[in-house]
C-alpha cells in the first residue's frame, strides 16, 4: 500500500500494443523509528531510529522534526485499520554537540547513527497528562489519528523536516525542499498523465496505454513487494492486457506488448556543483535550467541506450524543450535507479532521465524552477506524441 499505478487506454488500442510509462520512486533517505523507540538518556526521552537509505545524516542535526508514516490500529468495532499520519509540529530535534566540547567538529565530524541520531523528544521528569514516559510519542500519534495509544498495533514512522518547501534564489529560480528526490518526478509524471488525458477525446488517436508507476523502496534497492524489483509492473501489463485482449489469449499479447512499450525512468540527477566542479566530466555536467538530463552508463547502471535516448530527445524537440547529458566520471562510482531493474524484468525499452539538483540525499535539497517546467512539458509530450514518433523508428 505504498506504490501507485495509474493508466489510460487509448481508443485505438489493440491487443499487443504497448504501454508508454513514466516510472519514479516515492521514498527518500530518512531516519525511521525502531519498533520500541523510547529510551531515557541523560534526563531526556530520546527516540531510537534506524537509517533508511544513504542519507547525508549530518544535515538532520538542528532541524525541527515531526513524524510521518503509517499506523495500524484497532478500531472501535475490533477491526484493524490502516491510518496515515503526519505531525507538522516540531516535536523533536537532533541537537549538535557544542564546538567547545569538540574542537575538531569542523574538520572531522562523523555521525555514528546508533549513538548520535536519537532525537530528543522530551525531558524525562515531565509527564504529559499522566502518560507514562514510554507512551508519550505513541500518545501523540494516537491523538493525531483519533485513537488511543493502546489501540496502536504497529507502525511505520519516519522523521521529517517540518519546514515547508519554498521558492528561493535571487530571481526565484530555485526550489528548496525536502524529498525532491524523488517526489518531484513522481508529481510531474502523474500531472503529465492527468493533463494529457483530460477526457476521452484526448485518447481518440492513441494506440497505446499511457501509464505512470510510482514505487517504494528504491533507496534501499527496490527489492520488496512495493519496489520496482517486484512484479508490479509486469502485473500492470499482464492484467490490463488481459482485460482488453478480447478473443486472444492474454499470454499471446504479453511479449509484443512489452516489446512495443517505452519506459521513462525518471529520477533526480546530479547538477554541476560550482564549488566541486572537479566531480563532473566537463562535457557531461548538467546545469540548472538546461532541461531534462539523460543518464548514460556503459555498465548498465542506467538503462539508457542510443535508441531510447534518441526517442526521448525527439520527443523533447516536439515539446520545444532542451535536453542535456550526464555520465559519471570514470574514476567515481555510479548510482542507479529503477530503470535497469524494470528494463531487465520486462524486456522493455528504457531511458533513465532526471532533473538536475544539488544537495541530493540531504534533508533539504534544491532544483531549478525552469527545469520543473521543462520536465513537465517533456513528460506530457511523451504521452501525447510518443506513438507517432515511435512509428518513424526503422528497426529493420
Amino acid at each position: 500500500m505504498s506504490s501507485v499505478v495509474a493508466f489510460a487506454v487509448g481508443q485505438r488500442y489493440r491487443p499487443g500494443n504497448g504501454f508508454v510509462i513514466v516510472g519514479a520512486h516515492t521514498d527518500s533517505p530518512c531516519p525511521k523509528l525502531k519498533p520500541n523507540p523510547h529510551k531515557k538518556k541523560g534526563g531526556c526521552i530520546t527516540v531510537g531510529c534506524q537509517s533508511y537509505g544513504g542519507g547525508i545524516w549530518h544535515t538532520w542535526f538542528d532541524r525541527d522534526l515531526g513524524v510521518a508514516g503509517r499506523v495500524i490500529a484497532r478500531g472501535a468495532s475490533g477491526e484493524i485499520e490502516h491510518k496515515l499520519v503526519k505531525i507538522e509540529q516540531p516535536i523533536m530535534r537532533i541537537p549538535s554537540l557544542a564546538i567547545h566540547l569538540d574542537r575538531e567538529v569542523n574538520s572531522k565530524f562523523a555521525v555514528n547513527f546508533q549513538e548520535h541520531m536519537a532525537p530528543v523528544l522530551a525531558v524525562a521528569a515531565n509527564k504529559t497528562g499522566g502518560k507514562e514516559e514510554e507512551n508519550l510519542l505513541l500518545a501523540r500519534v494516537a491523538a493525531e489519528v483519533g485513537c488511543e495509544a493502546e489501540d496502536i498495533l504497529d507502525f511505520e514512522l519516519q522523521l521529517c523536516d517540518v519546514q515547508p518547501s519554498t521558492v528561493g534564489g535571487l530571481e526565484n529560480e530555485f526550489i528548496f525542499s525536502g524529498r525532491l528526490d524523488n517526489l518531484c518526478n513522481s508529481y510531474l509524471g502523474l500531472k503529465a498523465l492527468l493533463d494529457s488525458t483530460p477526457d476521452a477525446a484526448a485518447l481518440a488517436e492513441e494506440p497505446n496505454i499511457r501509464s505512470v508507476a510510482l514505487f517504494d523502496h528504491e533507496e534501499c534497492g527496490s527489492v520488496s513487494a512495493q519496489g520496482a524489483g517486484s512484479s508490479i509492473m509486469a502485473e500492470l501489463v499482464r492484467r490490463v492486457s488481459a482485460l482488453l485482449c478480447e478473443d486472444q489469449e492474454p499470454s499471446q499479447v504479453l511479449v509484443p506488448a512489452c516489446r512495443r512499450s517505452f519506459l521513462v525512468s525518471a529520477d533526480m540527477a546530479h547538477a554541476l556543483h560550482p564549488n566541486y566542479q572537479d566531480k563532473h566530466c566537463a562535457n557531461h555536467a548538467p546545469k540548472f535550467h538546461d532541461g531534462v538530463v539523460v543518464k548514460h552508463n556503459a555498465n548498465q547502471r542506467y538503462a539508457t541506450n542510443s535508441v531510447t535516448a534518441t526517442l526521448f530527445r525527439e520527443i523533447g524537440k516536439v515539446a520545444g524543450v532542451p535536453v542535456q547529458e550526464f555520465v559519471v566520471r570514470a574514476d567515481l562510482g555510479c548510482g542507479s535507479t529503477i530503470g535497469p531493474s524494470l528494463s531487465a524484468d520486462m524486456s522493455v525499452r528504457t531511458v533513465d532521465v532526471g532533473l538536475a539538483q544539488l544537495s541530493m540525499h540531504s534533508i533539504r535539497e534544491m532544483c531549478g524552477t525552469k527545469d520543473v517546467e521543462y520536465s513537465y512539458e517533456h513528460f506530457r509530450a511523451l504521452y501525447e506524441h510518443f506513438s507517432r514518433i515511435d512509428a518513424t523508428l526503422n528497426v529493420d
